[in-house]
């Protein structure tokens, strides 16, 4: 039977990066990937998804209207689909998380979502909620705070680089608006690393995150 990923992490980790390999991996072995973004997400156009190290590749996009089973059992009737994709899958209902479980358990098709885990307030966004509840299998991808400790933190912050604690969940941007911390400097409200303050070398793991 086929399954249902949660690829999660902090900003700036890479998911984008992985679902455009991904994507080309499957293609690259002849078959056939379907990539879906949500129309919230519109950094680079509403049918596009883009990774920092500048790739890209075509988009369905949807909204939370949209029943995602439909879309893909449509495409399903046009042509193979060895694979759906979904990028900012934070930005997922509860509802259109079912309808991707009925993608896998339906029409067997495997489904690989990649997101962030919590909002610039530390709770939980709608989509992954769901997914840290509905996946079949969860995965995290680590990247690290200016700190050297692993980054599982997303702080919002103004033009003057200061946290920014209330506000709307969802406001979309980039390295400008937001950056990845841990949990300490999260609480501490601190974007970047003081010049008195040492990263934590003698901390790291083998793959280079504390």
């Amino acid at each position: 039977m086929a399954k249902l990923y949660f690829y999660y992490s902090a900003m700036n980790a890479g998911k984008s990066t992985m679902l455009l390999q991904s994507a080309y991996n499957y293609r690259e072995r002849g078959m056939t990937p379907v990539i879906l973004s949500p129309e919230i997400d519109t950094r680079e156009g509403r049918s596009t998804v883009s990774s920092r190290i500048g790739l890209s590749q075509q988009a369905i996009s949807f909204t939370t209207a949209d029943n995602l089973f439909a879309i893909v059992q449509r495409l399903v009737e046009q042509g193979p689909v060895d694979c759906v994709l979904i990028d900012e899958a934070q930005f997922l209902t509860r509802t259109q998380v079912r309808q991707l479980a009925d993608v896998c358990d339906s029409l067997d098709i495997p489904v690989l979502t990649y997101g962030l885990r919590t909002d610039f307030q530390g709770h939980l966004f709608e989509g992954s909620e769901m997914l840290l509840g509905w996946a079949d299998t969860l995965s995290e991808i680590k990247t690290i705070c200016h700190c050297g400790r692993k980054a599982t933190m997303n702080m919002r912050i103004d033009d003057q680089g200061r946290a920014i604690k209330h506000g709307q969940q969802i406001q979309i941007g980039g390295n400008e608006r937001y950056a990845s911390v841990c949990r300490l400097h999260f609480q501490q409200g601190m974007a970047e690393r003081r010049p008195d303050e040492l990263p934590l070398l003698d901390k790291l793991d083998d793959n280079g995150i504390g």
